[in-house]
């Protein structure tokens, strides 16, 4: 559900650019150097933040990234960060952005785990390309990861994570990670976010995997 437009967003997002970027070209290959640690993260579609910000304070020694579309989403996941009573943005940043642009902001194998947490389903045929995990997008992500890199999608909606399940095996990835009820068990090193608890709540599979590209030597 599309988040209702916030009059603050644009002038609070402003405000703090050194904290989230609309077009961080400049940092292509630098993030490491930004943010410090050896595995750098990038959730795409980070919402309010929930979990990028409670994955960074649990892993400090690791740099995060997020990306979030909708200016009015970003701006409450930035200001969840910024606001904190124990801010520490030391390992993490926001991109307000489309995830299309990708290429313009990380260098050829600089990310080590892409997330893909309750990526929009896209339900109807037509619109299919314009998921996540689509062709398009895997290619992109294959280019971007690194040698030990990784994509771990958690989704509500079985239709999507079937699908997905294709799109990964047909454009060379091998899954390690596969789970139709991801939260039958305690996970506690796997932030749940407020729009994960609704369906855990009603009884409702998490569906999970985690897949690494088979680049060619």
């Amino acid at each position: 559900m599309r988040m209702r437009k916030k009059k603050w967003a644009d002038p609070w997002l402003s405000e703090h650019a050194d904290y989230i970027y609309e077009d961080p070209s400049d940092m292509k290959g630098k993030w490491r150097d930004l943010l410090g640690g050896d595995v750098l993260h990038v959730e795409i579609g980070t919402g309010k933040g929930d979990y990028l910000n409670t994955m960074a304070a649990m892993y400090p020694e690791e740099a995060w990234v997020g990306i979030e579309k909708d200016r009015s989403a970003a701006a409450v996941a930035a200001r969840k960060a910024v606001e904190a009573e124990d801010a520490d943005l030391h390992n993490k940043r926001m991109i307000v952005n489309q995830a299309e642009d990708m290429e313009n902001w990380f260098a050829e194998k600089e990310i080590d785990v892409i997330h893909l947490n309750f990526s929009d389903p896209w339900p109807k045929k037509h619109a299919h390309k314009r998921r996540l995990s689509s062709d398009k997008f895997l290619q992109m992500y294959a280019r971007l990861l690194s040698d030990r890199g990784r994509i771990r999608m958690k989704t509500d909606n079985k239709d999507l994570f079937e699908d997905s399940v294709l799109y990964f095996l047909n454009n060379g990835f091998t899954l390690t990670e596969f789970s139709v009820d991801f939260r039958r068990t305690e996970h506690p090193e796997d932030a749940v976010t407020e729009y994960e608890r609704r369906f855990m709540d009603l009884g409702q599979p998490i569906y999970l995997l985690t897949a690494v590209c088979n680049k060619e030597k």
